[in-house]
């Protein structure tokens, strides 16, 4: 499986407690673990020419992993609807964090995807909500994460397939944290944990969750239908 990890990249050079914590990038980290389970990765960022996502980059990956948040509108529209279309066409999408905002997951969600935030260095409690499903095939009743940024509800968002996971928040709030769609031939998983500021995708369990989001997010060589004026399979007698 190709899968390819796209982030703007902006955070790891301003701040220096990114780079610390992530010293060859959020990219690199997710690169890492990804190629670990087998997964042939590549990554691409914003600077690049095309945004690192030329036509042959896109053609060529099976699963496209996304994380932004400076820089959203720095992403071209030509760049945006190419992806958007790759993934109507059946790519896989799997969306962390903050990228909730990307102009790919806005035109793919058709609304504003806004939502509640607070940075408090709060505990997290990620519930697994749906037990049969294979994203959260590995891992027990949920996730607990010492330290994370909020979001709460409502994320305007359309209503998910499925709903994967729930998170509650140490203020109080509550978030749909891990969610699916399907686009298309293509299929979406969004998945909240990764503030940049914390260690969270060195935790094994949220790596566990991201693997298998991108195993699912894989097209499995469903069938390509066409569209438009159409001749008939059988004759047609007419009377």
């Amino acid at each position: 499986m190709n899968v390819t990890i796209w982030n703007e990249n902006r955070h790891e050079k301003k701040n220096p407690k990114v780079e610390e914590i992530y010293p060859t990038g959020i990219h690199g980290a997710i690169a890492d673990f990804l190629q670990e389970e087998g997964f042939n990765t590549q990554t691409a960022t914003l600077d690049e020419a095309e945004h690192g996502l030329t036509e042959e980059v896109l053609d060529n990956t099976d699963v496209l992993v996304w994380w932004g948040h400076l820089a959203h509108e720095e992403v071209t529209e030509d760049v945006a609807e190419k992806v958007k279309q790759r993934v109507l066409d059946g790519m896989g999408l799997v969306v962390l964090h903050s990228a909730h905002f990307s102009k790919v997951f806005k035109k793919l969600m058709g609304t504003g995807c806004d939502l509640k935030w607070r940075e408090a260095d709060e505990k997290e409690r990620l519930w697994v909500v749906d037990p049969s499903h294979p994203i959260t095939e590995g891992l027990g009743q949920y996730i607990e994460l010492e330290k994370e940024e909020m979001y709460g509800e409502h994320f305007d968002i359309p209503a998910p397939d499925q709903l994967v996971f729930v998170s509650w928040f140490e203020g109080g709030e509550v978030f749909r944290s891990g969610a699916t769609f399907t686009r298309g031939r293509g299929k979406i998983f969004y998945f909240r944990p990764g503030h940049e500021t914390y260690p969270t995708y060195h935790n094994k369990e949220i790596q566990q969750v991201i693997k298998n989001g991108v195993k699912w997010a894989k097209n499995t060589n469903t069938s390509k239908h066409k569209y438009g004026n159409a001749k008939p399979l059988e004759e047609i007698k007419n009377k």
